[in-house]
């Protein structure tokens, strides 16, 4: 015969103050590591979400990214004429040269500044990906005029239409605002590539090329021909890839979360153990009475054991509510592959509070586990005396 939950409940609910002590306890662990993994699901959607499959990033052979590689235009001239490359509406192959460096600005964060990529490309570029502006203009041709992203303009004071920036030989006007869905394209600065290859003396080696294929099919045979040809001495790689490989960027801070919250978690498991233990202390009548009315052992243990179970997953519970207000929050961290920081949003999902659930839940069991043993072993005699 089982004993029913609402026993558990009730004394839950009669011990108030060391239940919601214990709870809060185990909700700032849960919180801890949920919101480490909301950071971490958000970096990851934000690469995810950049590139398309049809397009194929083309780099120097040996290169990791686009800041340490170098391409030249005669290269590009080559990749044109390939077969199977997709074409505009005035049947020009959509292919765009590019190039990337990284620049000084002042954030909300740090005002020391913070790394930011600056990409230059032509207006075809800028059609090759799911980018709109928001506000303001495209920059135009020769001229120096810089497209931010919308998370630049919003973690960056300096980075405001009108304002300039200063880089290169000199200043850019800033002349719209654009946006790339939840992708990395928010952290970039655009302008004209060969505006931007001439400040940095790099008119003939450029960073990387990327090619849109006509088709799926087309995108494995692009990659096997550049990367087999020798002359060229490139390699290619779908932009997809390119960007999955950046979420390594997050490793740091999902590990960093999880030892933490272990940590406190081990806290957490002797608060839920000693809350047990005095309840235990206080109920030997109530122990006593079960096993005289026929509650085996058993029954009493697992009776204890939901009672930690209940009192972690309240735990969980208010962990998850500190947490939902950072749910899409704006926050940056460094990416280890272009030395320039990436803006994302936290993203709060089903999963993340699960996992912080299901964390509390182990918190709960560990700790519950050895009171409700001691529980279970009271003899009938014993646990009358101690009432």
């Amino acid at each position: 015969m089982k004993i029913p939950i609402a026993y558990n409940l009730r004394n839950l609910a009669v011990r108030k103050a060391s239940t919601l002590l214990t709870a809060v306890g185990i909700g700032l662990t849960v919180a801890v590591l949920v919101a480490a993994l909301a950071l971490v699901n958000g970096l990851r959607s934000a690469f995810q979400n950049t590139g398309n499959p049809l397009q194929i990033l083309v780099l120097r052979k040996g290169s990791t990214s686009e800041l340490g590689s170098y391409v030249g235009r005669e290269n590009f001239g080559q990749l044109r004429a390939l077969e199977g490359i997709a074409q505009d509406h005035s049947a020009n192959p959509l292919v765009s040269l590019e190039m990337v460096q990284v620049i000084n600005l002042p954030s909300v964060d740090s005002p020391k500044g913070m790394n930011v990529t600056v990409r230059g490309l032509s207006l075809e570029g800028t059609e090759m990906r799911p980018v709109k502006l928001t506000n303001g203009r495209w920059f135009q041709v020769s001229r120096r005029e810089v497209v931010v992203g919308k998370w630049v303009a919003k973690r960056y004071p300096r980075a405001q239409i009108g304002q300039h920036l200063r880089f290169g030989r000199g200043e850019w006007e800033i002349v719209g605002v654009m946006d790339g869905g939840q992708s990395a394209i928010n952290s970039e600065v655009w302008g004209d590539v060969n505006q931007i290859s001439s400040d940095y003396n790099r008119q003939e080696n450029l960073s990387s090329i990327l090619v849109r294929a006509a088709d799926a099919a087309a995108v494995p045979s692009l990659i096997r021909t550049i990367n087999d040809d020798r002359r060229l001495g490139m390699e290619a790689v779908p932009e997809r890839e390119y960007y999955a490989k950046q979420t390594s960027a997050g490793v740091p801070i999902e590990f960093a979360g999880i030892f933490i919250a272990v940590i406190m978690a081990v806290g957490s498991s002797f608060a839920a153990m000693n809350t047990m233990y005095a309840a235990i202390a206080r109920r030997g009548k109530e122990i006593g009475t079960l096993r005289v009315l026929g509650f085996s052992r058993g029954s009493i243990l697992l009776s204890f054991q939901i009672e930690a179970l209940l009192l972690s997953l309240l735990g969980g519970l208010v962990g998850s509510l500190l947490v939902l207000p950072l749910n899409g929050v704006t926050t940056g961290v460094g990416n280890f592959f272009t030395f320039s920081e990436i803006a994302f949003n936290f993203r709060v999902s089903l999963s993340t509070i699960s996992i912080g659930l299901l964390f509390a839940v182990l918190v709960g069991a560990f700790g519950g586990f050895f009171p409700a043993w001691s529980a279970a072993k009271k003899g009938i005699l014993e646990a009358l005396r101690e009432a």
